[in-house]
């Protein structure tokens, strides 16, 4: 799953009363993958394309904003949980040949999925994508712009023809 974090918005100030430098880290399972740090922004703009192995489709993704701090722990500034089912049966319905922009799924906002806005799983140059805005749980004010793609890692190769021509 290819997650791009496109930017944070309205996000908490800091414990301490600082303007933060936040990071965003995505965790699935046992593995996890983080943005860079941008410094003294409560509007950050990351722009960063991040790859993590979904082993277990049904299992949600966990998203967390920290703040980086030099002298201590990293202050946590929201949290949400990505719901991938409703993208995952998109990309089982398999829809190649579909003109790009056509829709396979809506979901609705809900206190369980954290989308801030309805969010379309769509078809777009042989993936399949789905644009969300995730509100920041535990926290004031907080959201978080985001595009999942799936990405097959292993594509079957073409099948070589095997006739030959007979004389």
């Amino acid at each position: 799953l290819r997650i791009w974090v496109k930017r944070g918005i309205n996000l908490v100030v800091g414990n301490d009363g600082h303007i933060g430098d936040p990071y965003v880290v995505i965790t699935s399972s046992k593995q996890s993958v983080k943005t860079r740090v941008v410094t003294k922004d409560i509007n950050p703009e990351w722009d960063e394309k991040l790859g993590i192995r979904v082993a277990n489709h049904s299992h949600s993704i966990s998203l967390t904003v920290h703040d980086r701090t030099k002298f201590k722990f990293d202050d946590k500034l929201g949290e949400a949980n990505l719901d991938i089912r409703p993208f995952v049966e998109a990309v089982k319905l398999n829809p190649n040949g579909l003109p790009n922009g056509s829709i396979s799924a809506r979901v609705l906002p809900s206190i369980s999925n954290c989308l801030n806005e309805e969010s379309s799983v769509f078809w777009e140059n042989g993936t399949v994508k789905q644009d969300m805005c995730q509100r920041l749980k535990n926290v004031e004010s907080g959201e978080i712009e985001l595009q999942l793609e799936w990405i097959n890692k292993f594509k079957p190769r073409r099948a070589r023809n095997t006739t030959q021509a007979v004389d």
